[in-house]
């Protein structure tokens, strides 16, 4: 018996469908003028921009990158005790708000050594 036999062969997709696309049109439309027109802004950015244009071309830089930021969040532990879990602390790196940014640097070190210089990167990670 194959499973094959016993399935569904046409599958059917629904979507939904507005009789009056004009007024729907434009209050989608309105809808979208404010929400990009909401200042914003953001006191960070100079410095994310700082850490997205950091070139790393240096063999000595990629490994100390690769070195200083872990590859996992240090903070991440499961608190046991006579065996027995009694909490469990969260990985707090997501609050940093620059993770993002390192991460991608820790990133683009590895493959630099991986890629132009031929290394292994095996023990970073």
């Amino acid at each position: 018996m194959k499973v094959f036999d016993n399935t569904t062969k046409k599958i059917f997709l629904a979507s939904w469908v507005s009789i009056n696309q004009a007024e729907t049109s434009q209050h989608k439309v309105t809808q979208l003028n404010r929400s990009i027109s909401k200042p914003y802004w953001d006191i960070l950015r100079p410095l994310r921009q700082r850490v997205e244009n950091i070139q790393v071309s240096d063999r000595q830089l990629a490994h100390r990158l690769c070195k200083l930021i872990p590859s996992q969040c240090p903070f991440e532990r499961d608190v046991k005790v006579f065996g027995k879990t009694l909490f469990h602390i969260p990985p707090m790196c997501k609050l940093n708000p620059l993770y993002d940014e390192v991460v991608g640097l820790r990133f683009r070190a590895l493959c630099y050594l991986a890629d132009e210089c031929g290394e292994d990167v095996s023990q970073y990670c």
